[in-house]
């Protein structure tokens, strides 16, 4: 977080900084920086913000394979022992935290379903490359957008089933635990 400034001359350079923000993020101007005039932030608070929005403005997207030096190109699994892939999967796993990705809601698929999940879905998918990221990209592999019944099933929690349940006039599907529970990398500003 922004410290408050107090020195005149650090005053003068946040001022400076701030219209050097403000020119550079000139041809993304939009409602995110008029409402930003509105809220009368404190001006280092305020540069904070413009450089991240200068930062995402400007990160190019790229495959997630892409994001390394040299690039993500991990073996078909068809190739490899179980005990290979489940190795291999804890290296990408660890390679992608590295990144600030984390993998949620893993634990319903083996190792060989999970390696082919980074494999085909996310290193291919193309994402910001931000040079730095205050935050996680989580990638969810339950796909609770597209199938609600293996969220449901194995990682929702009571009350988020009671509420799915009303919302949808029918039954969740049957609560199970995860066959396949392993300890990944995961978002150290979140609960486990």
């Amino acid at each position: 977080m922004a410290e408050i400034i107090k020195n005149p001359a650090d005053e003068i350079n946040a001022m400076i900084r701030n219209a050097e923000l403000r020119s550079e993020l000139e041809p993304y101007y939009d409602e995110s920086i008029v409402s930003l005039d509105e809220r009368h932030l404190p001006l280092d608070v305020e540069n904070e913000y413009l450089e991240m929005m200068l930062a995402w403005e400007i990160a190019p997207v790229l495959p997630i394979s892409q994001w390394f030096d040299p690039p993500l190109c991990p073996r078909h699994p068809s190739f490899m022992t179980q005990e290979e892939v489940r190795l291999e999967l804890r290296k990408l796993a660890e390679a992608l935290y590295e990144k600030q990705i984390v993998l949620d809601f893993t634990d319903h698929l083996s190792d060989r379903e999970l390696y082919l999940l980074i494999c085909q879905e996310i290193l291919p998918s193309k994402e910001k490359m931000l040079a730095v990221r205050d935050g996680y990209l989580h990638w969810d592999c339950a796909s609770v957008g597209e199938n609600q019944e293996i969220w449901l099933t194995y990682y929702a929690s009571d009350e988020e089933r009671e509420i799915w349940e009303e919302m949808n006039d029918r039954s969740a599907p049957l609560k199970l635990v995860p066959p396949y529970l392993r300890d990944l990398p995961s978002d150290p500003n979140e609960e486990k």
